[in-house]
């Protein structure tokens, strides 16, 4: 059944990865824990660098589920609540709105608050530490939003909840995450760099070495290799960077996590748990996302910059996972959720019936 699984996936992907397309793709298949990985074009055109599975590409979106995680994992250890409002953490957080919205809310995506830094027309300057808090406590709602009434993706609130978590537990973002997750796992390669000069990732020249070039849709480079992007200057701010060797680590430990710690298991779990439904089809966890499919519900997280693109899928309940990791923009990720996760649920449920 491997066989037809990786026929599947790779009858997908290679149309989307052609010489013509700019830029490479990497990819991982979970299927009851076997692994199979699928690597296509060049992390850098200009040396021909190609893909492979230890490539480093920018997670852009796909961080947040680790930011996610870190809150479960606070919950179930009782280091925090989701129901805490965010002044206990932060107290300058004294806006008419954003004092009564609570942790859960922001991980959940139903906290109501949008800010400039979350849609078009995008700001030119980056925001202090101390900007952001004041543009929180001035933000009013635009068409009644109240917390925990809406889901509203937004970029800031993940951004807010990293000060909440840096706040908890009196520590960097990045060492949080390496601490909590990525070292309990066994995640060598992925990490959460400052942001240098140029915009570009502080890194170790081993690991510099295998980081992507990024590419606009039409094949443009945009920015150095490396390249980090936000509209935030105070730390911890940018992109993590991994592999699709280390991220499929992330969605075996996420679907079947047997050997790891029961709490980090469950925290991975939980963060997957749909806590508000938006419609027939959709609704929101912690971070992840689910969609309600006829023959399958899958949970995933799509994730993207100008010059990077990113998905994880999970379909539990058929233990598959996919993580895809391009070096462009606007590469057509929908085609895990709508049709390779479907498609290996059925041949799964064909063959367990």
């Amino acid at each position: 059944m491997i066989a037809q699984m990786r026929d599947i996936v790779a009858a997908e992907l290679g149309p989307t990865a052609t010489p013509e397309h700019p830029g490479g793709l990497a990819a991982a298949l979970y299927a009851g824990r076997h692994v199979e990985f699928f690597n296509y074009g060049f992390a850098d055109e200009a040396t021909r660098r190609p893909v492979t599975s230890d490539t480093l590409f920018n997670l852009g979106s796909l961080r947040k589920p680790f930011d996610a995680t870190l809150v479960a994992l606070g919950t179930l250890r009782g280091e925090l609540r989701l129901d805490d409002p965010l002044p206990k953490y932060l107290p300058e957080l004294d806006g008419d709105y954003v004092r009564h919205v609570t942790v859960g809310e922001l991980v959940a995506h139903t906290s109501g608050v949008l800010l400039p830094t979350d849609h078009p027309p995008w700001p030119n300057e980056r925001f202090s530490r101390a900007q952001f808090i004041e543009m929180l406590n001035a933000w009013r709602p635009q068409a009644g939003e109240a917390p925990g009434r809406q889901r509203i993706y937004s970029h800031a609130g993940y951004v807010l909840l990293q000060l909440v978590l840096e706040n908890c537990y009196r520590a960097p973002i990045a060492t949080l995450l390496e601490q909590r997750i990525l070292k309990p796992l066994g995640m060598t390669a992925t990490s959460l760099p400052e942001r240098g000069e140029d915009n570009r990732a502080v890194m170790d020249v081993a690991s510099m070495q295998r980081v992507v070039q990024g590419y606009s849709d039409q094949g443009m480079a945009i920015g150095p290799i490396g390249n980090q992007q936000s509209y935030f200057d105070f730390p911890g701010t940018g992109q993590m960077f991994s592999s699709a060797r280390d991220l499929s680590t992330f969605v075996t430990a996420c679907i079947d996590g047997r050997s790891i710690d029961p709490h980090l298991r469950e925290a991975l779990r939980m963060t997957q748990h749909e806590t508000f439904r938006v419609d027939g089809t959709f609704g929101q966890g912690m971070a992840w996302e689910t969609v309600h499919l006829p023959d399958v519900t899958v949970v995933d997280k799509p994730g993207g910059l100008n010059n990077a693109s990113g998905y994880l899928g999970l379909a539990p309940a058929r233990r598959l996972g996919i993580v895809l990791l391009a070096n462009r923009g606007e590469y057509p990720h929908e085609i895990a959720r709508y049709r390779i996760l479907p498609a290996l649920a059925h041949l799964v449920a064909a063959h367990s019936g």
